[in-house]
């Protein structure tokens, strides 16, 4: 049994580094994103109305991280894994519904509905869900592996199948929102692939995801237009309506150069890129700071997911291992898609990038739960753990810092 240690002092500095990160530039931008708004729309919004947006989000996402950190142990969230992600299931539910029904209480955008809508507080139930899934796939695939069963078609595959086609089917489907849909994926993808399933069943799932991924794509008219849209950029074809995101993405990176234009003269944030201080925060970033600025995001990036990734490996327990990796690939995905999107590596996906993109429930969601590995990392062994036997489903048993007592 491992004592307690001191946390991993990188986790809690990348992640503060880049909360404060993305206040300057929303701080920077937000004046010129109000600008458009009013001119385009004829709102009312004040100069600093989305600086204090972020500047709220980030003191509420500091509260959930440190909340996680400090006061609720990973075990309390553990006990409650099944009612969370039934809550979540059925929160995405009542979202859909009530979107049909063209409820006040559902905020839409651009034609999806994807938010509640409180006031002037608004709530996305797929950033519940995210989270809610990897808590919930890492006590049952923690069950499964103790009880010998990872893999058995009954037992494993069947709930496996019912809880993560009706998670994605409530995000992708009811919600037109691929780009949580490929989070979620990565979650489900990442955790299986250490849960000591055999590899023939990982390839088969992986190819009938894909499958049905490419299906999703080709029956959806303005996906499809996304990826002709960045194929006409991959082969330097005519812009077009359709090309006008991606192109101005890549024109802020490239005006950036390599030192960037400084803080507050970006040109693309005035009106010309679309979602400047959410999805496309990156290529803003580029065009502020330029190739070093860009460099420097990454290296945090890098250092951050390093670090969650070593104390997944250092970690005995099952639960917890589950879970740190499922946080691991929830970040990883989401960085990933964001910065290839922004540099035509692909196409153009509503996804935000974590801790710096403009929004409260993406922020505080993820900061809670990398405030959670924070906590994990203070249990972790000083040498990297073995898993013999994670491609043949063997048991692996550990002790510390989790309720053993199991809940169906």
């Amino acid at each position: 049994m491992n004592r307690k240690h001191k946390s991993d002092l990188v986790i809690l500095l990348t992640t503060l580094g880049l909360m404060a990160l993305g206040l300057i530039v929303i701080y920077a931008i937000g004046p010129m994103r109000a600008n458009v708004l009013n001119t385009t729309y004829g709102t009312d919004y004040d100069s600093n109305y989305f600086f204090l947006g972020q500047l709220r989000s980030v003191g509420l996402a500091l509260l959930a991280f440190f909340l996680a950190f400090k006061v609720i142990p990973y075990k309390f969230l553990q006990k409650f894994a099944k009612p969370l992600l039934i809550f979540a299931l059925m929160a995405s539910a009542a979202l859909w519904i009530l979107s049909l029904a063209n409820a006040s209480i559902v905020k839409c955008e651009l034609g999806e509905c994807r938010w509640f809508q409180f006031g002037s507080v608004s709530v996305q139930p797929a950033e519940i869900l995210k989270l809610a899934l990897v808590v919930y796939l890492a006590d049952f695939l923690a069950r499964k592996r103790e009880e010998g069963k990872v893999g058995d078609f009954k037992e494993f595959w069947i709930p496996i199948i019912i809880v993560c086609g009706l998670s994605l089917g409530l995000v992708v489907v009811a919600q037109g929102d691929l780009g949580t849909g490929v989070a979620l994926i990565a979650i489900i993808f990442g955790m299986l692939l250490v849960s000591g399933i055999p590899s023939w069943q990982y390839l088969t799932m992986a190819v009938i995801v894909i499958a049905v991924g490419v299906a999703s794509v080709a029956m959806s008219s303005h996906r499809m237009e996304r990826v002709n849209a960045w194929v006409t950029t991959l082969t330097g074809g005519e812009s077009s309506d359709s090309t006008y995101h991606i192109d101005n993405a890549m024109l802020a990176i490239g005006t950036g150069g390599f030192g960037g234009v400084g803080i507050g003269n970006s040109v693309q944030a005035t009106g010309y890129l679309p979602e400047s201080i959410n999805d496309s925060v990156f290529a803003i970033m580029g065009e502020t700071f330029g190739f070093f600025g860009l460099v420097f995001v990454l290296s945090v990036f890098c250092l951050m997911l390093l670090r969650i990734l070593r104390v997944a490996g250092h970690t005995k327990d099952d639960d917890n291992r589950f879970f740190v990796v499922g946080i691991f690939s929830w970040t990883l995905a989401q960085v990933v898609v964001n910065i290839m999107a922004m540099t035509a590596l692909v196409p153009v996906t509503g996804i935000t990038l974590p801790l710096l993109s403009y929004g409260g429930t993406s922020m505080i969601f993820i900061a809670f739960a990398i405030g959670e590995v924070c906590q994990l990392s203070c249990y972790t062994s000083r040498e990297g753990i073995k898993h013999e036997n994670i491609s043949s489903g063997g048991r692996q048993r550990g002790s510390y810092y989790s309720s053993r007592r199991r809940h169906s």
